[in-house]
Protein backbone atom coordinates (compact mmCIF):
# COMPACT_ATOMS: atom_id res chain seq x y z
CA UNK A 1 0.00 0.00 0.00
CA UNK A 2 2.73 2.48 0.94
CA UNK A 3 4.71 2.06 -2.26
CA UNK A 4 1.58 2.58 -4.33
CA UNK A 5 1.18 6.02 -2.78
CA UNK A 6 4.58 7.22 -4.05
CA UNK A 7 4.96 8.08 -7.75
CA UNK A 8 7.90 6.55 -9.62
CA UNK A 9 11.16 8.54 -9.58
CA UNK A 10 11.80 11.16 -12.19
CA UNK A 11 9.38 13.86 -13.42
CA UNK A 12 6.37 12.24 -11.75
CA UNK A 13 7.97 12.33 -8.31
CA UNK A 14 9.17 15.91 -8.80
CA UNK A 15 5.63 16.95 -9.74
CA UNK A 16 4.35 15.27 -6.56
CA UNK A 17 6.96 17.02 -4.41
CA UNK A 18 6.02 20.37 -5.96
CA UNK A 19 2.39 19.61 -5.16
CA UNK A 20 3.29 18.68 -1.59
CA UNK A 21 5.33 21.83 -0.98
CA UNK A 22 2.65 24.35 -1.89
CA UNK A 23 -0.23 22.29 -0.43
CA UNK A 24 1.39 22.42 3.01
CA UNK A 25 1.52 26.21 2.76
CA UNK A 26 -2.01 26.38 1.39
CA UNK A 27 -3.34 24.20 4.21
CA UNK A 28 -1.95 26.62 6.77
CA UNK A 29 -3.22 29.62 4.78
CA UNK A 30 -6.77 28.30 4.35
CA UNK A 31 -7.01 27.55 8.08
CA UNK A 32 -5.97 31.01 9.24
CA UNK A 33 -6.62 33.56 6.47
CA UNK A 34 -10.23 34.45 7.29
CA UNK A 35 -9.43 35.18 10.94
CA UNK A 36 -6.26 37.08 10.00
CA UNK A 37 -8.13 39.41 7.64
CA UNK A 38 -11.00 39.96 10.07
CA UNK A 39 -9.22 40.05 13.45
CA UNK A 40 -5.74 41.35 12.60
CA UNK A 41 -6.34 43.49 9.50
CA UNK A 42 -9.76 44.58 10.79
CA UNK A 43 -11.92 43.91 7.73
CA UNK A 44 -15.59 43.07 8.27
CA UNK A 45 -16.33 39.37 7.56
CA UNK A 46 -18.75 40.33 4.78
CA UNK A 47 -15.99 42.35 3.10
CA UNK A 48 -13.56 39.44 3.41
CA UNK A 49 -16.09 37.19 1.71
CA UNK A 50 -16.77 39.75 -1.01
CA UNK A 51 -13.07 40.31 -1.68
CA UNK A 52 -12.36 36.59 -1.98
CA UNK A 53 -15.37 36.11 -4.26
CA UNK A 54 -14.17 38.91 -6.55
CA UNK A 55 -10.68 37.43 -6.52
CA UNK A 56 -11.79 33.95 -7.52
CA UNK A 57 -14.13 35.38 -10.16
CA UNK A 58 -11.09 37.07 -11.74
CA UNK A 59 -9.16 33.81 -11.38
CA UNK A 60 -11.84 31.92 -13.28
CA UNK A 61 -11.57 34.42 -16.16
CA UNK A 62 -7.80 34.33 -16.59
CA UNK A 63 -7.33 30.55 -16.39
CA UNK A 64 -7.90 30.07 -20.12
CA UNK A 65 -5.57 32.84 -21.42
CA UNK A 66 -2.82 31.87 -18.95
CA UNK A 67 -3.21 28.23 -19.96
CA UNK A 68 -2.91 29.27 -23.58
CA UNK A 69 0.23 31.23 -22.69
CA UNK A 70 1.69 28.01 -21.27
CA UNK A 71 0.89 26.19 -24.52
CA UNK A 72 2.60 28.86 -26.60
CA UNK A 73 5.61 29.78 -24.47
CA UNK A 74 6.29 26.45 -22.77
CA UNK A 75 4.53 25.12 -19.67
CA UNK A 76 7.57 24.72 -17.43
CA UNK A 77 8.72 28.34 -17.60
CA UNK A 78 5.14 29.59 -17.33
CA UNK A 79 4.47 27.38 -14.29
CA UNK A 80 7.67 28.55 -12.58
CA UNK A 81 6.81 32.22 -13.12
CA UNK A 82 3.24 31.73 -11.90
CA UNK A 83 4.45 29.87 -8.80
CA UNK A 84 6.71 32.82 -8.02
CA UNK A 85 3.82 35.21 -8.69
CA UNK A 86 1.60 33.26 -6.29
CA UNK A 87 4.25 33.44 -3.58
CA UNK A 88 4.57 37.18 -4.14
CA UNK A 89 0.78 37.60 -3.95
CA UNK A 90 0.69 35.69 -0.65
CA UNK A 91 3.48 37.88 0.71
CA UNK A 92 1.53 41.00 -0.31
CA UNK A 93 -1.28 39.99 2.09
CA UNK A 94 1.07 40.75 4.99
CA UNK A 95 1.13 44.47 4.12
CA UNK A 96 -2.58 44.84 3.31
CA UNK A 97 -4.29 47.41 5.55
CA UNK A 98 -7.54 48.22 3.74
CA UNK A 99 -10.31 46.75 1.63
CA UNK A 100 -9.16 47.90 -1.83
CA UNK A 101 -5.56 46.62 -1.41
CA UNK A 102 -7.04 43.38 -0.07
CA UNK A 103 -9.20 42.93 -3.17
CA UNK A 104 -6.25 43.66 -5.46
CA UNK A 105 -4.07 41.14 -3.60
CA UNK A 106 -6.88 38.57 -3.69
CA UNK A 107 -7.26 39.03 -7.45
CA UNK A 108 -3.51 38.62 -7.99
CA UNK A 109 -3.45 35.51 -5.78
CA UNK A 110 -6.44 33.84 -7.47
CA UNK A 111 -5.24 34.70 -10.98
CA UNK A 112 -1.77 33.27 -10.32
CA UNK A 113 -3.22 30.14 -8.70
CA UNK A 114 -5.62 29.51 -11.59
CA UNK A 115 -2.91 30.03 -14.19
CA UNK A 116 -0.48 27.84 -12.25
CA UNK A 117 -2.99 24.98 -12.16
CA UNK A 118 -3.48 25.14 -15.94
CA UNK A 119 0.26 25.44 -16.66
CA UNK A 120 1.08 22.48 -14.41
CA UNK A 121 -1.51 20.34 -16.19
CA UNK A 122 0.03 21.27 -19.53
CA UNK A 123 3.48 20.45 -18.13
CA UNK A 124 2.22 17.10 -16.88
CA UNK A 125 0.75 16.33 -20.31
CA UNK A 126 4.09 17.10 -21.93
CA UNK A 127 6.14 14.93 -19.57
CA UNK A 128 3.88 11.96 -18.85
CA UNK A 129 2.50 9.48 -21.43
CA UNK A 130 -1.26 9.66 -21.93
CA UNK A 131 -1.88 6.27 -20.32
CA UNK A 132 -0.17 7.31 -17.08
CA UNK A 133 -1.70 10.76 -16.53
CA UNK A 134 -4.81 9.77 -14.57
CA UNK A 135 -2.72 7.56 -12.29
CA UNK A 136 -0.31 10.41 -11.63
CA UNK A 137 -3.16 12.82 -10.95
CA UNK A 138 -4.44 10.34 -8.37
CA UNK A 139 -1.00 10.42 -6.73
CA UNK A 140 -1.06 14.21 -6.81
CA UNK A 141 -4.52 14.30 -5.22
CA UNK A 142 -3.29 12.03 -2.41
CA UNK A 143 -0.26 14.26 -1.98
CA UNK A 144 -2.46 17.35 -1.96
CA UNK A 145 -4.60 15.97 0.87
CA UNK A 146 -1.56 14.97 2.88
CA UNK A 147 -0.03 18.43 2.49
CA UNK A 148 -3.27 20.20 3.36
CA UNK A 149 -3.61 18.08 6.51
CA UNK A 150 -0.06 18.95 7.64
CA UNK A 151 -0.60 22.61 6.80
CA UNK A 152 -3.91 22.68 8.65
CA UNK A 153 -2.10 21.38 11.74
CA UNK A 154 0.48 24.15 11.49
CA UNK A 155 -2.29 26.68 10.96
CA UNK A 156 -3.99 25.35 14.07
CA UNK A 157 -0.86 26.18 16.09
CA UNK A 158 -1.02 29.75 14.79
CA UNK A 159 -4.71 29.97 15.71
CA UNK A 160 -3.92 28.72 19.19
CA UNK A 161 -1.24 31.42 19.59
CA UNK A 162 -3.57 34.06 18.15
CA UNK A 163 -0.83 36.66 17.72
CA UNK A 164 -0.06 38.82 14.71
CA UNK A 165 3.39 37.26 14.50
CA UNK A 166 1.94 33.75 14.37
CA UNK A 167 -0.40 34.70 11.54
CA UNK A 168 2.41 36.40 9.62
CA UNK A 169 4.49 33.26 10.08
CA UNK A 170 1.76 31.27 8.30
CA UNK A 171 1.75 33.69 5.34
CA UNK A 172 5.55 33.52 5.19
CA UNK A 173 5.36 29.71 5.18
CA UNK A 174 2.87 29.76 2.31
CA UNK A 175 4.96 32.23 0.30
CA UNK A 176 8.11 30.14 0.81
CA UNK A 177 6.22 26.96 -0.14
CA UNK A 178 5.57 28.45 -3.59
CA UNK A 179 9.24 29.39 -3.94
CA UNK A 180 10.11 25.76 -3.19
CA UNK A 181 7.46 24.67 -5.69
CA UNK A 182 9.03 26.91 -8.36
CA UNK A 183 12.47 25.45 -7.63
CA UNK A 184 11.18 21.89 -7.99
CA UNK A 185 9.37 22.70 -11.24
CA UNK A 186 12.55 24.26 -12.59
CA UNK A 187 14.31 20.89 -12.15
CA UNK A 188 11.88 19.20 -14.53
CA UNK A 189 12.75 18.68 -18.19
CA UNK A 190 11.62 21.46 -20.45
CA UNK A 191 8.56 21.03 -22.68
CA UNK A 192 8.56 23.01 -25.90
CA UNK A 193 5.70 25.36 -26.52
CA UNK A 194 3.71 25.33 -29.75
CA UNK A 195 4.36 28.73 -31.34
CA UNK A 196 2.12 29.92 -34.15
CA UNK A 197 3.95 30.43 -37.45
CA UNK A 198 4.22 34.11 -38.41
CA UNK A 199 2.16 33.69 -41.57
CA UNK A 200 -0.69 32.12 -39.58
CA UNK A 201 -0.84 34.50 -36.63
CA UNK A 202 -3.61 36.67 -38.03
CA UNK A 203 -5.75 33.62 -38.72
CA UNK A 204 -4.87 32.24 -35.28
CA UNK A 205 -6.05 35.39 -33.53
CA UNK A 206 -9.30 35.37 -35.49
CA UNK A 207 -10.14 31.65 -35.20
CA UNK A 208 -8.36 30.44 -32.07
CA UNK A 209 -7.95 33.42 -29.75
CA UNK A 210 -10.35 31.83 -27.26
CA UNK A 211 -11.22 28.78 -29.34
CA UNK A 212 -11.92 26.57 -26.35
CA UNK A 213 -14.99 28.68 -25.59
CA UNK A 214 -16.32 27.86 -29.07
CA UNK A 215 -15.66 24.16 -28.63
CA UNK A 216 -19.23 23.41 -27.56
CA UNK A 217 -18.75 19.69 -26.80
CA UNK A 218 -15.82 20.36 -24.48
CA UNK A 219 -17.61 23.32 -22.86
CA UNK A 220 -20.57 21.00 -22.18
CA UNK A 221 -18.28 18.41 -20.58
CA UNK A 222 -16.77 21.17 -18.39
CA UNK A 223 -20.24 22.43 -17.39
CA UNK A 224 -21.41 18.94 -16.43
CA UNK A 225 -18.24 18.50 -14.41
CA UNK A 226 -18.99 21.78 -12.62
CA UNK A 227 -22.37 20.36 -11.55
CA UNK A 228 -20.58 17.28 -10.21
CA UNK A 229 -18.15 19.53 -8.33
CA UNK A 230 -20.94 21.22 -6.37
CA UNK A 231 -20.06 18.64 -3.70
CA UNK A 232 -16.92 20.63 -2.87
CA UNK A 233 -18.44 22.87 -0.13
CA UNK A 234 -20.17 19.89 1.54
CA UNK A 235 -17.40 18.94 3.91
CA UNK A 236 -16.13 22.39 4.81
CA UNK A 237 -19.41 24.32 5.09
CA UNK A 238 -22.69 22.50 4.51
CA UNK A 239 -22.21 19.38 6.65
CA UNK A 240 -21.03 21.40 9.69
CA UNK A 241 -24.19 23.52 9.42
CA UNK A 242 -26.37 20.46 8.78
CA UNK A 243 -24.94 18.56 11.76
CA UNK A 244 -25.27 21.42 14.21
CA UNK A 245 -28.68 22.68 13.07
CA UNK A 246 -30.55 19.64 11.77
CA UNK A 247 -29.24 16.61 13.68
CA UNK A 248 -28.59 15.46 17.24
CA UNK A 249 -24.99 14.50 16.41
CA UNK A 250 -22.19 16.21 18.39
CA UNK A 251 -20.24 19.06 16.80
CA UNK A 252 -16.94 17.15 17.06
CA UNK A 253 -18.22 14.82 14.34
CA UNK A 254 -17.46 17.59 11.82
CA UNK A 255 -13.74 17.17 12.44
CA UNK A 256 -14.00 13.38 12.42
CA UNK A 257 -15.69 13.38 9.01
CA UNK A 258 -13.02 15.72 7.64
CA UNK A 259 -10.28 13.36 8.84
CA UNK A 260 -12.17 10.39 7.36
CA UNK A 261 -12.42 12.09 3.96
CA UNK A 262 -8.82 13.25 3.90
CA UNK A 263 -7.45 9.90 5.01
CA UNK A 264 -9.56 7.94 2.52
CA UNK A 265 -8.38 10.07 -0.41
CA UNK A 266 -4.76 9.76 0.73
CA UNK A 267 -4.98 5.97 0.96
CA UNK A 268 -7.37 4.96 -1.81
CA UNK A 269 -7.44 7.61 -4.57
CA UNK A 270 -4.62 5.90 -6.48
CA UNK A 271 -6.42 2.56 -6.30
CA UNK A 272 -9.74 4.15 -7.33
CA UNK A 273 -8.12 5.60 -10.46
CA UNK A 274 -6.27 2.44 -11.48
CA UNK A 275 -8.97 1.13 -13.83
CA UNK A 276 -9.64 4.46 -15.55
CA UNK A 277 -7.61 4.29 -18.76
CA UNK A 278 -9.79 5.60 -21.57
CA UNK A 279 -13.00 7.32 -22.59
CA UNK A 280 -15.26 4.37 -21.83
CA UNK A 281 -13.85 3.60 -18.40
CA UNK A 282 -13.86 7.30 -17.50
CA UNK A 283 -17.54 7.82 -18.33
CA UNK A 284 -18.47 4.60 -16.50
CA UNK A 285 -16.53 5.79 -13.42
CA UNK A 286 -18.41 9.12 -13.49
CA UNK A 287 -21.74 7.34 -13.91
CA UNK A 288 -21.08 5.00 -10.97
CA UNK A 289 -20.01 7.99 -8.90
CA UNK A 290 -23.35 9.65 -9.69
CA UNK A 291 -25.28 6.70 -8.24
CA UNK A 292 -23.05 6.59 -5.14
CA UNK A 293 -23.46 10.33 -4.60
CA UNK A 294 -27.24 9.98 -4.86
CA UNK A 295 -27.06 7.28 -2.19
CA UNK A 296 -24.91 9.55 -0.01
CA UNK A 297 -27.46 12.37 -0.29
CA UNK A 298 -30.29 10.03 0.73
CA UNK A 299 -28.30 8.78 3.72
CA UNK A 300 -27.38 12.30 4.84
CA UNK A 301 -31.06 13.28 4.69
CA UNK A 302 -31.95 10.34 6.96
CA UNK A 303 -29.76 11.75 9.75
CA UNK A 304 -32.27 14.54 10.48
CA UNK A 305 -34.44 13.70 13.47
CA UNK A 306 -32.56 10.50 14.39
CA UNK A 307 -31.26 9.87 17.91
CA UNK A 308 -27.71 10.92 18.74
CA UNK A 309 -25.81 7.71 18.01
CA UNK A 310 -28.03 6.70 15.12
CA UNK A 311 -27.36 10.10 13.58
CA UNK A 312 -23.62 9.62 14.10
CA UNK A 313 -23.70 6.23 12.39
CA UNK A 314 -25.82 7.48 9.50
CA UNK A 315 -23.58 10.50 8.92
CA UNK A 316 -20.45 8.32 8.91
CA UNK A 317 -22.03 6.01 6.31
CA UNK A 318 -23.00 9.06 4.25
CA UNK A 319 -19.46 10.43 4.47
CA UNK A 320 -18.01 7.10 3.30
CA UNK A 321 -20.35 7.05 0.30
CA UNK A 322 -19.54 10.68 -0.46
CA UNK A 323 -15.77 10.12 -0.53
CA UNK A 324 -16.18 7.01 -2.71
CA UNK A 325 -18.20 9.12 -5.15
CA UNK A 326 -15.58 11.88 -4.96
CA UNK A 327 -12.71 9.56 -5.84
CA UNK A 328 -14.56 7.96 -8.75
CA UNK A 329 -15.75 11.25 -10.18
CA UNK A 330 -12.28 12.78 -9.86
CA UNK A 331 -10.59 9.89 -11.69
CA UNK A 332 -13.12 9.94 -14.52
CA UNK A 333 -13.05 13.70 -15.00
CA UNK A 334 -9.23 13.82 -15.02
CA UNK A 335 -9.14 11.28 -17.85
CA UNK A 336 -11.81 13.12 -19.85
CA UNK A 337 -10.22 16.54 -19.40
CA UNK A 338 -6.94 15.38 -20.98
CA UNK A 339 -8.25 12.92 -23.56
CA UNK A 340 -10.72 15.40 -25.05
CA UNK A 341 -8.24 18.31 -25.32
CA UNK A 342 -6.45 18.77 -28.66
CA UNK A 343 -2.72 18.24 -28.73
CA UNK A 344 -0.71 21.42 -28.24
CA UNK A 345 -3.53 23.25 -26.45
CA UNK A 346 -3.78 21.29 -23.20
CA UNK A 347 -3.06 24.35 -21.04
CA UNK A 348 -5.84 26.40 -22.67
CA UNK A 349 -8.35 23.56 -22.30
CA UNK A 350 -7.28 22.74 -18.74
CA UNK A 351 -7.70 26.43 -17.94
CA UNK A 352 -11.37 26.13 -18.90
CA UNK A 353 -11.89 22.78 -17.18
CA UNK A 354 -10.31 24.10 -13.98
CA UNK A 355 -12.81 26.94 -13.73
CA UNK A 356 -15.32 24.33 -12.58
CA UNK A 357 -13.57 24.21 -9.21
CA UNK A 358 -13.65 28.00 -8.91
CA UNK A 359 -17.31 28.25 -9.88
CA UNK A 360 -18.31 25.43 -7.52
CA UNK A 361 -16.43 26.99 -4.62
CA UNK A 362 -17.86 30.44 -5.38
CA UNK A 363 -21.52 29.59 -6.00
CA UNK A 364 -21.71 26.30 -4.12
CA UNK A 365 -21.83 27.70 -0.57
CA UNK A 366 -24.81 29.97 -1.25
CA UNK A 367 -26.63 27.38 -3.35
CA UNK A 368 -26.08 24.38 -1.08
CA UNK A 369 -26.76 26.12 2.22
CA UNK A 370 -30.16 27.15 0.85
CA UNK A 371 -30.81 23.82 -0.83
CA UNK A 372 -29.72 21.51 1.99
CA UNK A 373 -29.72 23.35 5.31
CA UNK A 374 -32.92 25.30 4.62
CA UNK A 375 -34.90 22.84 2.49
CA UNK A 376 -33.73 19.67 4.21
CA UNK A 377 -34.64 16.29 2.68
CA UNK A 378 -36.09 17.67 -0.61
CA UNK A 379 -32.87 19.63 -1.12
CA UNK A 380 -30.70 16.54 -0.57
CA UNK A 381 -32.78 14.58 -3.08
CA UNK A 382 -32.57 17.43 -5.60
CA UNK A 383 -28.77 17.58 -5.27
CA UNK A 384 -28.48 13.81 -5.65
CA UNK A 385 -30.77 13.84 -8.67
CA UNK A 386 -28.86 16.69 -10.33
CA UNK A 387 -25.59 14.85 -9.74
CA UNK A 388 -26.95 11.64 -11.25
CA UNK A 389 -28.35 13.48 -14.27
CA UNK A 390 -25.01 15.23 -14.88
CA UNK A 391 -23.11 11.95 -14.55
CA UNK A 392 -25.35 10.31 -17.18
CA UNK A 393 -25.06 13.35 -19.44
CA UNK A 394 -21.26 13.06 -19.35
CA UNK A 395 -21.21 9.97 -21.61
CA UNK A 396 -23.00 11.51 -24.64
CA UNK A 397 -21.15 14.81 -24.16
CA UNK A 398 -17.78 13.05 -24.05
CA UNK A 399 -18.57 11.02 -27.17
CA UNK A 400 -19.62 14.24 -28.97
CA UNK A 401 -16.34 15.88 -27.98
CA UNK A 402 -14.32 12.80 -28.98
CA UNK A 403 -16.05 12.78 -32.38
CA UNK A 404 -15.16 16.42 -32.89
CA UNK A 405 -11.51 15.70 -32.02
CA UNK A 406 -11.46 12.86 -34.56
CA UNK A 407 -12.92 15.09 -37.29
CA UNK A 408 -10.36 17.81 -36.58
CA UNK A 409 -7.50 15.32 -36.70
CA UNK A 410 -8.62 13.86 -40.02
CA UNK A 411 -9.41 17.22 -41.62
CA UNK A 412 -6.43 19.21 -40.32
CA UNK A 413 -4.00 20.27 -43.04
CA UNK A 414 -0.28 19.97 -42.52
CA UNK A 415 1.25 23.17 -41.10
CA UNK A 416 3.91 24.86 -43.17
CA UNK A 417 7.27 25.37 -41.43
Amino acid sequence: MTSSLVPPPGPQRLLALAQLSNSVGDGAYYTTSALYFSQIVGLAPARVGLGLTVGWAVGSLVGVPLGRLADRCGPRGTAVLLALATGLAVASFTVVRGFVPFVLAACAYAAAQSGLAAARQALLAGLVPAGERTGLLAHLQSTLNAGLAVGAGLGGLALHAGTRGAYLGVFALDAVSFLVCAGLLLRLPGVRGVPVPVRQRGLERKRHGMAVLRDRPYVLVALLNTVLLLRLPLLSLVLPLWITRRTEAPAWLVSALFVLNTGAVMLFQVRAARGVTGLGTATRAVRRAGWVMLAACVVFALSAGASLWVAVGVLVVGAVLQVVAEMGQSAGSWQLSFELAPQGRVGEYQGLFGTGVTVARTLGPLLLTTLLVEWGTPGWLLLGGATLAASYGMGPAARWAAGRRAEETVGQPALLP
